[in-house]
């Protein structure tokens, strides 16, 4: 569809903190490694040279679930996998002025598109616990957990022997790895740093997500040389990458030929929000897919693919879920009754609670269970206010044990079952702020119907009342949060729940809809294929030619 099938496509080196490939192999948080997984997953499919860069964490994200007094507490077991590949390799990276050990494992199940994991748990480091838990610690933790994947990638891919062409750093997590690549080519070919800072450019592409400035990392410079990120540089020379104090999403921009946002309207979010980054690379937007193969039920696909039953189909998935959902809380819903679905990571901006808002207005249904609501998420473990929104929505279950569940430890497995079993699936971030997205596009592909504010990726797949339903016509402004409960709550009762109690064939033919328009263009073959003809081959051409006009100054007289 996007790649010339005759000519050879780049090996690309995707390097990113976490990865969702499976809720086995716990290396992953939440959305950020969800799309790596699935992008490894398509490369797979298509038969593309891609190799993934990671970090094994021992102790995963966070085990998190509801104590007695209704607030989530975090358990960290330790992990091992036996169905992982020793790469037979180390390689070691300077932290804090020592050198620490990385262990090189393998996941070899995607064939084609590899993944390569690098784990400091050994006897003979100091630091053992730097790939303990994603995410977990602070500044300093973060920052060396950054070296490791950066600094240490490239140092694997080259005790690897695996040879590539293009670098691909999703998020700024990754972005040391560009400060190793200009090192190199200091060292080995002899340039100055702005000339192996120019040269890299032409191998590397970025993507950025989080559409909050505030939200992107930064890092001040005194922590960053005491921890060893300079990786032999001055501060001159890393501040005229990533800025004072050092960004790594500006860092990211600077370093790639260019870079993608997740979005059409992410790409206007992010273009806005870096406008005044000097050298920063143009942002298209790519806008993100997941695997059809991992999220699509089976079934649901057979009878839409057939033209069977879908409704059928439907309640067959919903009834896993009600039957699992009583085995993991203890609560029994009703079947014939909708199922509305919100699964997050709790963050204020996605505003997991709007429905409460105005508990007059939603309350009789609720009492009367015309509505049910079953919502899961997860909140970072050193974040209060997360944790709140977590303890707000355990109340409600409380308030209404018959008609509001929260499923806890939200997971792959939870978030799966959700996507598919659910009538509807609501999202109602703070535009902008969401920057794709996407467990909508995973319900969607499933005919659970989008109930969806115009953030992310809803307003390039909308057609409101045929494959879903927007609520508030895309207001920013001071009163957001009471303009769109308002339009929650009538689009709702206007429109939602008539259709769904008196008009079952039109709700089976949105979802016929929803399957159709979702499951090719929102796939995460899509976004590879375009990432390849957009991004990759672009690149590796422009690193061709720059490559040859170096060699050729360099070349003697």
């Amino acid at each position: 569809m996007y790649i010339n099938s005759t000519v050879q496509p780049p090996k690309v080196a995707y390097f990113c903190m976490e990865y969702g490939l499976h809720e086995e192999l716990k290396i992953y948080a939440g959305g950020l490694g969800i799309l790596a997984g699935d992008y490894l997953k398509s490369a797979c499919d298509l038969g593309l040279p891609v190799v993934g860069i990671g970090i094994l964490w021992r102790q995963g994200y966070t085990q998190q679930m509801i104590g007695q007094d209704g607030r989530p507490f975090d358990i960290y077991p330790s992990y091992s996998y036996d169905f992982l590949k020793d790469a037979g390799k180390t390689v070691s990276v300077k932290i804090r002025g020592r050198d620490v050990k990385c262990k090189i494992w393998m996941v070899d199940k995607y064939k084609n598109a590899p993944l390569y994991l690098l784990d400091t748990h050994l006897p003979e480091n100091e630091d053992k616990s730097i790939t303990g838990q994603l995410y977990g610690g602070f500044e300093e933790d973060r920052i060396a957990q950054e070296i490791v994947l950066g600094v240490g990638g490239v140092r694997a891919l080259r005790a690897l022997g695996i040879d590539v062409d293009i670098y691909h750093f999703n998020e700024g997590h990754a972005v040391l790895a560009g400060i190793e690549l200009i090192k190199e080519k200091m060292a080995g070919m002899g340039l100055s740093f702005e000339q192996a800072i120019a040269l890299t450019r032409h191998e590397v592409v970025f993507t950025t997500h989080t559409p909050v400035r505030e939200g992107n990392e930064a890092h001040s410079h005194d922590v960053l040389q005491y921890m060893g990120a300079y990786n032999g540089y001055s501060r001159s020379q890393m501040a005229s990458v990533g800025g004072d104090p050092f960004n790594m999403t500006v860092a990211g921009l600077r370093l790639a030929r260019i870079a993608n946002a997740v979005a059409k309207l992410h790409r206007v979010t992010s273009n806005r929000m870096w406008k005044d980054v000097s050298g920063k690379a143009p942002i298209i937007s790519i806008t993100n897919g997941v695997h059809p193969a991992t999220w699509q039920d089976g079934t649901v696909q057979q009878a839409y693919d057939s033209g069977g039953n879908l409704w059928a189909a439907h309640m067959q998935a919903k009834l896993a879920l009600l039957s699992e959902v009583h085995a993991r809380c203890g609560i029994t819903l009703n079947p014939g009754k909708i199922l509305i679905g919100f699964a997050r990571r709790a963050a204020p901006y996605k505003r997991s609670d709007l429905i409460f808002r105005k508990l007059d207005v939603i309350e009789p249904y609720l009492r009367s269970g015309e509505i049910q609501l079953v919502f899961s998420g997860k909140a970072h473990p050193m974040d209060g206010a997360g944790k709140d929104i977590v303890a707000n929505l355990v109340q409600m279950t409380k308030r209404y044990p018959n008609s509001v569940v929260f499923v806890p430890d939200y997971d792959m497995e939870v978030g799966r079952m959700l996507t598919r079993g659910c009538d509807v699936w609501l999202n109602n971030p703070r535009r902008p702020n969401e920057a794709s997205g996407t467990s909508g596009m995973k319900a969607a592909m499933n005919g659970v119907l989008n109930l969806s504010t115009l953030d992310g990726w809803w307003p390039e797949a909308c057609k409101h009342g045929v494959n879903g339903w927007q609520f508030g016509d895309g207001y920013e402004g001071p009163s957001q949060d009471l303009h769109d409960l308002d339009a929650l709550y009538k689009t709702l009762f206007s429109e939602v729940l008539p259709t769904y109690y008196g008009n079952p064939d039109r709700w089976v033919q949105m979802m016929r809809n929803s399957i159709r328009d979702i499951r090719e263009q929102f796939s995460s073959d899509r976004m590879v294929e375009e990432y390849y003809s957009r991004l990759y081959i672009p690149t590796a051409a422009s690193k061709q030619i720059a490559v040859l006009a170096n060699n050729t100054r360099c070349m003697p007289a």
